[in-house]
C-alpha cells in the first residue's frame, strides 16, 4: 500500500466553511441508499500526526485538531437498510457494524473519514460494501443487548479468536456540537474516503443526515483490539474522548465519485 509522510505545507487544510459546507445536501444529485444508524458509541484516542500519516494511502492527509489525530472504534447498529425507491431487503436491512476510522483530507482541503476496517454480521452487506463502494468490511460474529438504558455489545472477527466488548450508555441530554469545538470535529463528517486498490483508484462518498446530537457515555468495558487488528499501535489506555448519539439518525448515502489525488 502506497504511503506519504510528507506532511506538506503547500496541501490546502480544511477550513470552518468547508466542514461546513459538507452538512449540506449534494445538488443536483439523488442519493442511492437510505439506512439509518442507531445508538453509535465515538470512542476516541489520541496519536501523534506522524504516526498516522504513515499509515493512509498517497493522496490524504491527515486531519488534526490542536496539534493531534485522532482514531475513533465506532460500534452501532444499521437499521432500515434498502436501495433508494426500493423496499428492505431481508438479510441485509438490520445488522450490527463496528468501524476504526481516522480523520483526513484530500489535497483540496476536502475533511473526510478514512476507514481502516468495518466489521459487520451481515456477509450479504460485507460483499456489496467491497465491490461497490470499496471499504475494507469484515464478516463477524456479532451481539448486542439492552438493559436498563446500557447497551453491551460484543463483535469477533471471524478469523480471530478473541471477541471485543463494550459496554456504555448515554449520561445526560444530547445537545449538538458547537462549531469548532472538538465534539464537532470528530463527529460532523459528511464524506468518505475509499480505494480500489486493484485498480488504484481514489473515490469519495458523500453522506447526508441530520447534524449529530451527542451526550458523554458512560462505558465500563472496552476493547482496544479493534486498533490493533487494524494494524495500529496500542495507545495502552482507555479512549481519550467518549460520546453517544442515542436514537436513531436517518441517512442518505450517495454513490461513489473519482478523486484527483494531486487536488
Amino acid at each position: 500500500m502506497e504511503t506519504r509522510s510528507d506532511l506538506s505545507l503547500s496541501i490546502a487544510r480544511p477550513t470552518t466553511e468547508s466542514r461546513l459546507a459538507l452538512r449540506e445536501e449534494p445538488e443536483g444529485r439523488s442519493p442511492v441508499m437510505a439506512q439509518t444508524w442507531r445508538d453509535l458509541l465515538f470512542l476516541h484516542w489520541r496519536y501523534p500526526p506522524e504516526q498516522i500519516q504513515d499509515t493512509l494511502p498517497r493522496g490524504l492527509t491527515v486531519d488534526i485538531f490542536e496539534g493531534n489525530a485522532w482514531v475513533a472504534i465506532v460500534p452501532f447498529f444499521m437499521c432500515h437498510v434498502r436501495p433508494r425507491m426500493a423496499p428492505e431487503v431481508p438479510r441485509l436491512s438490520n445488522f450490527l457494524e463496528l468501524n476504526v476510522r481516522t480523520y483526513v483530507h484530500d489535497a483540496a482541503g476536502i475533511p473526510g473519514v478514512w476507514f481502516y476496517s468495518l466489521d459487520a454480521n451481515s456477509r450479504l452487506a460485507v460483499a456489496i460494501a467491497r465491490k461497490f463502494f470499496h471499504l475494507p468490511y469484515f464478516h463477524a460474529e456479532m451481539r448486542a443487548a439492552r438493559d436498563d438504558g446500557w447497551i453491551d455489545y460484543s463483535c469477533r472477527r471471524k478469523e480471530v479468536s478473541e471477541s471485543c466488548r463494550f459496554r456504555y450508555r448515554s449520561v445526560e441530554d444530547p445537545v449538538e456540537a458547537p462549531i469548532d469545538t472538538l465534539e464537532f470535529f470528530l463527529l460532523e463528517r459528511y464524506l468518505l474516503y475509499s480505494r480500489d486498490a486493484k485498480a488504484d483508484r481514489f473515490y469519495g462518498g458523500r453522506v447526508h443526515h441530520r447534524h449529530y446530537h451527542f451526550s458523554h457515555a458512560e462505558v465500563t468495558e472496552c476493547s482496544r483490539l479493534p486498533l490493533q487488528l487494524a494494524g495500529l499501535p496500542d495507545p495502552g489506555r482507555g479512549p481519550d474522548h467518549t460520546c453517544v448519539a442515542c436514537g436513531d439518525l436517518g441517512v442518505s448515502i450517495y454513490g461513489l465519485e473519482r478523486v484527483d489525488r494531486e487536488g
